[in-house]
């Protein structure tokens, strides 16, 4: 039992010390409608496609419009926390 909890809060250490390492304001304009997330994310890539998935959920309603919106570019990116 002690080396289960041992390990998890080894587990735990390593994920909070290794996490995120960019994280960004990423808005999104769809249908006249803007929305603006806030992620973390290990590289730039995967921080804007979390931006903007988030944000096109928001402002997108159905499967057709939620492809084309995560489809386009984002209408802003703004950098909090690049290495």
């Amino acid at each position: 039992m002690a080396l289960f909890i041992a390990v998890f809060v080894g587990m735990v250490a390593y994920s909070t010390l290794h996490g995120p390492r960019y994280r960004a304001e990423i808005c999104v304009v769809f249908d006249g409608r803007k929305a603006c997330k806030t992620v973390s994310a290990k590289s730039e890539q995967a921080a804007v496609r979390a931006g903007t998935e988030g944000g096109c959920a928001d402002v997108a309603s159905g499967v057709t419009d939620t492809m084309k919106c995560v489809g386009a570019e984002p209408a802003s990116v703004k950098w909090l926390q690049r290495p």
